[in-house]
């Protein structure tokens, strides 16, 4: 038998460290060939780390939220045959025994070495003993569980699982740190899966109130660490929000046109070519509105002191996803016509929310949309997504009484709530441009107007 070292590899474009998120085996667990050992964070994507060869986990290279450089040692196996660590090289495996020594068996091991002298040599062979309290030592963490919520984990805790046990527990929508586990050492087993979906799957009360006390006084606390992609999106938001001084410009649209149109298209195309939303008609007009403003679709270098504008549009497009909010780049949008633009925006938001897409469809957006939706609300102050200076607001549309001709008639409103970097954009520029989006909006012919 040999060790083989997986290192953290070289992912691209310059980067010299990246950030653990996720471990996908354990110490002691079996790993097969190009099974995904762990996941980590660029400055753009997650990506999946997986195993050249199969083999038992001896030792993990960090814990999840810390930082690891390219090269450092990620993860080593005992697998068949020499490995790739030469002998002498197999001392790193000390840094993994370490944490066992402060568990009650420590003392033990002390005790015998003052009664045994030093027949050093025939004491040194028992790493067999520190082997067997491995059994205790979990014991005494789970304990620990069971002292916090009756075997269900604490916020923040790692649950034990091996990756079937993790891939049937996200199939059935179970959250895994609310399963008690019976297994050995705190180890989620698949019957523990069984009795926990056939119990309804009811997550344990982080506070410890009482059953069915709605009223009841709650003193639990969790302490979440920011790590991964939100640690990401802090870190953006920060920088965005504190370089770059907002201008927030509001203005009312009357998309009942643009709303008639599009359920025609649909009527007419919809099984065909795929339903289209307000989006891709919205897409449309902020592409033409900034061919007349190109001072908008532009990226600045603050640092350089450079703006950059750009003939082709690399529309950013907001998608929200269970991890948090990333921004994926319809390449060239001004090329694409209502239901190409429509696919793309539907093939980059299911990447997103997958967790497939790649760093060239997360990196490069020259302007940005951002649409919650139905949930959209009346008004937002959408934050620019630097090094860009400007970001489209969508607000949810509102059936509301107009007066119009003299008449009361329904129209359906829409807000565009729109931010600008005001080092760059002049509040008047930035109205015009909004105006430019409306008149296309409310005028939709003009949506098909070079």
């Amino acid at each position: 038998m040999g060790h083989h070292v997986i290192k953290m590899p070289d992912i691209g474009e310059g980067i010299a460290e990246v950030e653990l998120i996720a471990w996908k085996v354990e110490v002691g667990g079996t790993v097969a060939e190009d099974e995904v050992v762990a996941e980590v964070m660029t400055d753009k994507a997650m990506v999946e780390i997986p195993s050249p060869v199969a083999g038992t986990v001896v030792s993990l290279g960090g814990q999840p939220g810390e930082m690891m450089a390219v090269g450092s040692e990620l993860i080593r196996l005992e697998v068949e045959g020499a490995g790739n660590v030469k002998a002498g090289a197999a001392a790193p495996e000390a840094p993994a025994a370490k944490p066992a020594e402060p568990k009650v068996d420590t003392p033990k091991a002390d005790t015998r070495k003052d009664e045994a002298a030093k027949p050093a040599p025939a004491a040194e062979p028992k790493p067999a003993a520190p082997a067997k309290p491995a059994a205790p030592a979990p014991v005494a963490k789970s304990e620990t569980r069971g002292a916090v919520t009756n075997g269900v984990l604490a916020a923040g805790e790692q649950p034990l699982a091996s990756p079937a046990v993790r891939r049937r527990a996200w199939d059935l929508g179970i959250e895994l740190r609310y399963v008690p586990a019976t297994g050995p050492g705190g180890r989620i087993l698949q019957a523990d899966l069984d009795a926990y979906a056939a119990a309804g799957g009811k997550a344990q009360p982080v506070g410890g109130a009482a059953s069915g006390g709605g009223y009841a006084r709650r003193t639990g606390e969790q302490q979440i660490p920011i790590m991964g992609l939100r640690r990401k999106i802090a870190q953006k938001m920060q920088q965005s929000w504190s370089t770059i001084p907002h201008i927030t410009y509001v203005e009312e649209i009357d998309v009942t046109e643009v709303e008639a149109l599009r359920a025609q298209l649909n009527a007419r195309w919809g099984k065909e070519r795929g339903k289209l939303t307000l989006l891709p008609l919205l897409a449309r007009a902020v592409i033409l509105a900034a061919r007349d403003y190109p001072q908008m679709n532009a990226r600045f270098d603050d640092e350089a002191n450079i703006v950059t504008r750009y003939e082709g549009v690399q529309l950013g497009i907001a998608t929200q996803s269970a991890v948090g909010l990333s921004v994926p780049v319809v390449a060239h949008a001004e090329s694409l016509d209502l239901w190409q633009t429509a696919g793309e925006i539907a093939r980059l938001a299911t990447a997103v929310r997958e967790g497939k897409a790649t760093r060239e469809e997360l990196s490069g957006s020259t302007i940005t949309i951002s649409s919650l939706g139905p949930v959209g609300g009346v008004v937002s102050t959408p934050i620019i997504n630097h090094p860009e200076v400007a970001i489209v607001g969508v607000n949810r549309i509102i059936e509301r009484p107009m007066f119009q001709n003299g008449q009361v008639v329904a129209r359906k409103l829409m807000n565009l709530s729109s931010s600008f970097d005001h080092r760059i954009v002049d509040g008047m520029d930035a109205a015009e441009f909004v105006q430019a989006i409306r008149r296309r909006l409310e005028t939709p012919a003009l949506l098909f107007v070079e």
